[in-house]
């Protein structure tokens, strides 16, 4: 297992929900939490992504693992550290933030809509992980993308966070759920951020990889 990698999907996990956390807690508005998200992932991705791929994200793994650009044991391993930095960035961040603030918006956890079914919800995951995983294979896997893969790939949240910050919270990450939810969020329908991402990053992954990437 190749633990420079996990260390590079801890620190770009971590980054993510200790950021996206903050700029919820800071009211920074449906853009600012967009762009909070959208900018980190660019600049993770594009710090470490020739490292580990720069997933940062168990549902993008597991896509990975049935399109087989990662194995099973570094799939395990990615989405344990991944889970963990979320954790530590959701446990870290009540040093950094008023408690106040944080209990003000759930922790920052990404949660139905006011009037949002969780058909809706899980819907809204579904599509927006497609989007997602779509880019990513496009950007960042298949050997003719470009290389600017971070920049497209941070494009492509802060564009489905404008869509869907309003109905699901747009995680398309199962540990950008996880970590903020078990510090304080609640559990509440958390099978929708596992379910729904990794529906629509395993339908994309495999669309891509079967049907647009080169042999």
């Amino acid at each position: 297992m190749n633990t420079k990698a996990l260390v590079a999907e801890f620190i770009g996990t971590f980054a993510l929900v200790f950021v996206g956390i903050g700029a919820i807690a800071a009211n920074a508005g449906l853009t600012g939490i967009a762009l909070a998200h959208g900018l980190t992932i660019a600049v993770m991705v594009s710090a470490v992504g020739f490292i580990s791929g720069g997933q940062f994200n168990p549902a993008v793994t597991i896509g990975a693992l049935l399109a087989k650009k990662i194995d099973v044991n570094n799939a395990i391993g990615y989405i344990i550290v991944q889970c963990l930095g979320a954790i530590t960035a959701a446990a870290l961040i009540k040093l950094a933030v008023p408690e106040q603030a944080l209990q003000a918006v759930g922790m920052g956890t990404p949660a139905l809509g006011a009037g949002i079914t969780t058909t809706q919800a899980l819907v809204a995951e579904i599509i927006l992980t497609f989007f997602l995983m779509f880019v990513i294979y496009g950007t960042a896997i298949d050997r003719r993308a470009p290389k600017m893969g971070g920049l497209f790939i941070g494009l492509v949240i802060t564009a489905n966070i404008f869509m869907g910050g309003p109905i699901s919270g747009a995680a398309m990450n199962p540990a950008r759920h996880l970590g903020p939810a078990l510090l304080g969020g609640g559990l509440d329908n958390i099978w929708i951020y596992w379910v729904g991402p990794i529906i629509g990053s395993s339908l994309a992954a495999l669309l891509y990889h079967n049907v647009l990437e080169e042999k």
